[in-house]
């Protein structure tokens, strides 16, 4: 594991401490965790935001237009045998 030395504002620290004195977590696990489910918030709002984008794309929606129409081709064909 890595060691990661950073400065923080006091007013930040005094609500860490408090928090981790509150939890009985050290403050690095607090830090931690509060870290990874920041992360995996940018992570889903880029995914949002890339689906976002997707919809209004002309080129992206007729590629899925024409790919639900094989599928739909497949499933009846296979329907008709």
């Amino acid at each position: 594991m890595a060691t990661f030395t950073s400065s923080l504002p006091d007013s930040l620290l005094e609500k860490l401490s408090n928090l981790a004195k509150e939890l009985k977590l050290p403050k690095n696990r607090l830090i931690e965790n509060a870290l990874e489910l920041y992360l995996e918030q940018l992570e889903k709002a880029s995914y949002i935001k890339s689906y976002q984008q997707a919809a209004t794309d002309q080129d992206i929606l007729l590629v899925a237009k024409e790919g639900m129409h094989d599928y739909f081709n497949i499933i009846n064909d296979t329907e008709a045998n």
